[in-house]
């Protein structure tokens, strides 16, 4: 009989998400929410949006999921849909993201103008529907469903340290925004989207850890090197949670293919179809 994966209780880990290529921007676009793509491709902060033709192509519901997270990096809103449509819209000003700098007693919320990017979406238990996309919740998978050679040595997580000033609190979570998509796409890639942490507990363990004087990033592979060696010896249970999200309050694209949701203590990763 095969043993089930039981992890250590320091280990957590990671996917590389390949940056999209993205087009020009057009001298004056035509909605806020065209306005705030190009305000983010100005500022180096859309490798992970779509070109903007295949952007324009999108539901306004699903132009803001996909503004949110870079958008979030940035320090920058995202607008309700209302504002979607409407001409010259200019985003609003800098403010604080959907990240928590402590971990609450419940999940973090997000600020209503974000949470209006699930607007026309609809989370049903292990499936998240949106107008133009459908989301399914990832469970632990077993080996021989796994691409080859992702739990082979030369798999790495591959973060880069974190090198700024760790009081820059807009330095900090921008780099842990990327580092975290790639922590859940990691997961996913060596089969373990039903065992992720969430981004909360992320933060936390960035935080404790460059306290101590120990280099995050270096940990975080070391951990994915140990899941690694689990994942190639030991079951894993690969049945869904008996507990699952009971709205998108509390939810936030990773990437352009994956929406996370978390109450702290559970992370649930969807993946588009």
């Amino acid at each position: 009989m095969k043993r089930r994966l039981t992890f250590r209780p320091f280990l957590f880990a990671l996917l590389l998400i390949s940056p999209l290529v993205y087009g020009a921007c057009p001298k004056d676009p035509a909605t806020a929410y065209e306005q705030l793509y190009c305000d983010i491709q100005a500022k180096g902060g859309g490798s992970t949006l779509p070109s903007f033709e295949d952007f324009r192509r999108n539901s306004p519901q699903v132009q803001a999921l996909l503004l949110k997270r870079p958008a979030a990096r940035l320090g920058l809103s995202v607008p309700g849909p209302e504002a979607a449509t409407s001409q010259s819209a200019k985003p609003s000003p800098p403010g604080t993201s959907e990240r928590p700098k402590t971990e609450p007693e419940s999940g973090p919320t997000p600020p209503p103008a974000v949470a209006s990017a699930f607007e026309g979406c609809q989370l049903g238990g292990t499936v998240i529907r949106c107008p133009s996309a459908r989301y399914e919740l990832a469970t632990n998978q077993a080996n021989s469903a796994l691409r080859a050679g992702v739990l082979d040595d030369d798999n790495r997580l591959g973060l880069s340290a974190y090198r700024g000033d760790l009081s820059d609190e807009t330095a900090v979570r921008a780099y842990l925004s990327d580092a975290y998509d790639r922590y859940i796409a990691k997961m996913l890639e060596i089969g373990l989207g039903g065992t992720t942490m969430s981004f909360t507990r992320f933060y936390n363990s960035f935080r404790r850890h460059e306290a101590k004087g120990i280099d995050f990033a270096q940990r975080m592979d070391e951990t994915f090197d140990y899941l690694k060696q689990d994942k190639r010896t030991l079951g894993v249970n690969r049945k869904p949670p008996d507990e699952l999200p009971k709205s998108l309050k509390n939810c936030a694209p990773s990437g352009a293919r994956v929406i996370v949701c978390d109450n702290v203590a559970t992370n649930w990763v969807y993946v588009r179809d």
